[in-house]
C-alpha cells in the first residue's frame, strides 16, 4: 500500500483527479496549499516518489523541502520533516490528538523525524502550520 493514491508514474494527476480522490476534504487541501503560498516564497510541483509513496504536490524554500501533500481517497497525507534542532521545541507545541501521536510515533533519523500526517480535521492544518513555522520562518 502506498502513502499516496497516484502510483502511475507516467501519469502525473490533474487537480480534478486530485479534488475527485479527496472528496469533502478539498477545502483543508486548499487552506493549506494557500497558507504556504500566502506566507513562503517556496517553488511548487507535482513530483513522483516511486511507488510505495506515489505522486505527491511538493513545496521547496531553494533547495530545501518544505512539505510534500499526497493526495489519497477521501483525504491527504502531509509529509513534513521536523529537523533534530526543531524535535524539542514541537514536542511542547500542545499539538491535537492525531498530529501529536504521528509526531510521537515517528522514528527519529540524523536529519530529524519524518512525518506522515494523514489529514482528518482542521485542526491538522493548524497544526502543520505550528510546525512550518518552527521549520522555517514566513518570508512573505
Amino acid at each position: 500500500m502506498s502513502i499516496g493514491l497516484f502510483v502511475d508514474k507516467e501519469h502525473p494527476p490533474t487537480l480534478d483527479e486530485v479534488w475527485g480522490a479527496i472528496g469533502a476534504k478539498r477545502s483543508l487541501w486548499e487552506s493549506l496549499v494557500q497558507l504556504v503560498v500566502d506566507n513562503y516564497r517556496v517553488q511548487e510541483d507535482f513530483k513522483f516518489y516511486g511507488k510505495k509513496y506515489g505522486w505527491a504536490l511538493r513545496f521547496r524554500k531553494g533547495s530545501k523541502a518544505l512539505l510534500s501533500i499526497y493526495p489519497g481517497k477521501k483525504t491527504f497525507v502531509v509529509q513534513i520533516v521536523v529537523g533534530p534542532t526543531q524535535i524539542e521545541k514541537a514536542s511542547d507545541l500542545g499539538l491535537g490528538e492525531n498530529v501529536r501521536k504521528v509526531f510521537e510515533d515517528a522514528h527519529q533519523f540524523p536529519e530529524g523525524r519524518w512525518l506522515f500526517i494523514k489529514i482528518k480535521s482542521k485542526r491538522d492544518v493548524n497544526d502543520i502550520q505550528q510546525l512550518l513555522l518552527l521549520k522555517s520562518r514566513p518570508t512573505k
